[in-house]
């Protein structure tokens, strides 16, 4: 009796000892697991930068894709190392479902964000350093990131834009042509030459070689108002010279103006004043 109890005990510290050492390589595989599939992310991380730098895609959507492609790798590694400790596929799927929909409720609007940034990347409706409006915000494009666009304003104000709002927004890139057109308004008065503004403006267009003569310059009358003629005078130039030609315009036409006697009329106000003091009432 008291040997059969010895063999039983010692057959139940075997099973325990199989238990641990099954334990053990369930605990080492896992660990190999974890560090193969991060060596292998990177490995693929390294190969996504690679092709993107032969690639034609804007270099400010490298962060998006390489991002993109993190994500989906852990993702993957979080499964499989899921699997190895004997949870059920299908009750994972479930789980995650579940978890994906609530989180889907709760981030609704950055997954906005992400999808206005996936269309983007399709799209392509601005490159780095363009120049764009969305909605009352403009600036120079810095960065697209996986839920927001990174702007730089004039004066050098850093203004981030969720993806989600360019996605639905209508957005104006001035940088994407090559030339744009310097629009000007002048007012002369109703005694002025308008042969000798016109001319002027002409000369002025000609000697700047910043100023494009094909397509070229547009100048005429656009309105009379009640105190002056308003002239218009449309120029072309190169999208990088926009502000420079345009403050050349607006210095030189006021210059040439001036010099030869032409006018912007200021508004006259008669004012009568009916003096009753003393008379009789």
């Amino acid at each position: 009796m008291e040997n059969t109890t010895k063999i039983g005990r010692l057959l139940e510290r075997l099973a325990e000892s199989g238990k641990l050492w099954e334990l053990g390589l369930t605990l080492l595989s896992l660990a190999a697991m974890i560090i193969a599939g991060l060596i292998i992310l990177k490995i693929i991380l390294l190969v996504t930068r690679k092709m993107l730098g032969r690639s034609k895609l804007d270099p400010v959507l490298y962060t998006f894709v390489v991002n993109a492609v993190k994500t989906i790798g852990i993702i993957v590694l979080v499964t499989m190392c899921l699997g190895l400790l004997g949870v059920q596929m299908s009750t994972v799927i479930a789980v995650v479902g579940a978890a994906g929909a609530a989180v889907a409720l709760a981030l609704k609007d950055s997954l906005a964000n992400i999808a206005g940034g996936i269309m983007i990347i399709i799209t392509q409706p601005f490159s780095r350093d363009d120049y764009i409006d969305v909605n009352d915000v403009s600036g120079k494009v810095k960065n697209i990131d996986l839920f927001l666009t990174t702007l730089c304003t004039y004066d050098n104000k850093t203004v981030t834009i969720p993806n989600g709002i360019i996605n639905t927004s209508i957005l104006v890139n001035h940088s994407r042509e090559g030339i744009r057109r310097v629009d000007c308004q002048f007012s002369i008065g109703y005694d002025s030459d308008i042969a000798l503004a016109k001319r002027l403006m002409h000369e002025i267009c000609e000697k700047n070689p910043m100023i494009l003569q094909d397509p070229e310059p547009n100048i005429g009358i656009s309105a009379q108002g009640e105190s002056a003629i308003v002239m218009n005078m449309f120029a072309w130039c190169a999208t990088d010279d926009y502000w420079t030609v345009k403050d050349y315009i607006e210095e030189e036409v006021k210059r040439m103006f001036d010099e030869n006697e032409i006018r912007n009329p200021s508004q006259w106000v008669n004012v009568r004043i009916d003096d009753r003091r003393g008379k009789d009432n």
